[in-house]
């Protein structure tokens, strides 16, 4: 006897509300609850229907599937629109494909790609401005030279069906209502399957290795950077692709240098009496030079000169950005007789005539004003 609509048995629209459709229940069952209704085996049949559609409408999931494959969705255990009943492949996202309009994923074996490498090179700021050629040596996994990667003991042999999955390379596992596809345990999804095994590698067609690798770091690169070498990382099995690999760049903290993008920073202290009469420095420059650097007189802590085209080389361009001459006035320490008369005598002659400290005099006539402004 074929079932009722599940929306039919609950007595609401196809369109009804979660609201509405609970209502509905509520009030049926309380109708044909069996303490209600002792000994009726027709109440007791019809709450059984009411609680089967409840338990379907619901739920979003499964509200979906029966709309859209009625009673079958829930027949047989799913097992695939291809056997006649209803089936999930895969996770959740290929749930909602299938449901929702997406059909059923091409499915088939595939080689599996050899994994990818992940390593990481440290270099010093110099060598990330100039760029550098760098060994690196990583474990991996390489063809084996018995079966020349084929996994089979007799080279002549060639890979079969493999028995688990059919050649699919993947099989399917009843969850439910769901049937959840996976990669075929046996074969790895390759879908063939070698019947004398090679015995250096198992079948496997790859055996670990430690190979060294030559990588050219270009010029500009900085702290972070991830180099890609296409095919470099471990082998495919049984003839599949090989991964790749992926260098990680780290780059040292430079004693005098600090690097912003294309630019470079330099904090250069100077004498209060550099700073005081000004003159001339000489800083060194990332590139290996030396630049020479005018000091006006009178210049203050955080004061900065810009050194144009002394920076960093710019990634991919023979540009380069700017070099910045932070300056910091250092006061002296440990000063010797001489050195602190000739200071008080400085000090005494500021007082009498000024000092040319307009901050410092602006601060403490106002430190003056307010106090004689609370007075």
């Amino acid at each position: 006897m074929a079932k009722q609509d599940y929306y039919a048995t609950l007595g609401v629209e196809r369109g009804a509300s979660a609201e509405e459709m609970k209502k509905a229940y509520r009030r049926l069952a309380m109708q044909y609850h069996p303490d209600r209704n002792p000994g009726d085996a027709k109440a007791e049949a019809k709450f059984k229907e009411l609680n089967e559609a409840y338990d379907v409408l619901k739920d979003d999931q499964k509200r979906g599937a029966y709309d859209r494959y009625g009673h079958a969705a829930f027949e047989n255990g799913g097992n695939g629109a291809g056997a006649g009943g209803f089936g999930f492949e895969g996770g959740l996202g290929d749930i909602f494909e299938q449901m929702f309009g997406g059909g059923r994923r091409g499915g088939g074996a595939q080689q599996q790609t050899g994994a990818d490498i992940k390593t990481q090179v440290e270099i010093d700021m110099v060598e990330a401005f100039t760029g550098v050629k760098t060994n690196v040596r990583v474990p991996t996994r390489m063809t084996c030279d018995a079966c020349s990667g084929s996994g089979s003991a007799d080279k002549n042999a060639s890979a079969e069906t493999c028995g688990t999955c059919g050649g699919a390379g993947r099989v399917r596992a009843q969850q439910g209502f769901f049937v959840v596809e996976r990669t075929c345990p046996s074969c790895g999804g390759s879908g063939r399957m070698v019947r004398n095994p090679c015995r250096v590698c198992s079948g496997v067609g790859t055996v670990p290795r430690e190979k060294t690798l030559s990588v050219q770091i270009p010029a500009g690169v900085e702290d972070g950077t991830r180099i890609r070498l296409s095919g470099e990382g471990e082998a495919g099995g049984r003839g599949a692709a090989p991964g790749d690999l992926y260098v990680h760049i780290s780059v040292r903290p430079h004693a005098i240098f600090q690097r912003d993008g294309a630019n470079i920073f330099c904090r250069v202290p100077l004498r209060m009496t550099q700073a005081a009469l000004g003159g001339e420095i000489e800083v060194p420059a990332i590139d290996g030079t030396a630049a020479k650097v005018k000091i006006p007189a009178g210049t203050q802590t955080g004061d900065q000169f810009r050194l144009r085209g002394k920076g960093f080389s710019v990634l991919r361009s023979a540009q380069r950005g700017d070099m910045y001459i932070q300056v910091a006035v250092e006061t002296p320490q440990k000063l010797t007789r001489r050195q602190r008369e000739l200071l008080e005598e400085f000090e005494h002659e500021s007082k009498s005539y000024g000092a040319g400290s307009p901050e410092h005099e602006g601060f403490f006539a106002k430190v003056k004003d307010f106090f004689e402004g609370r007075g």
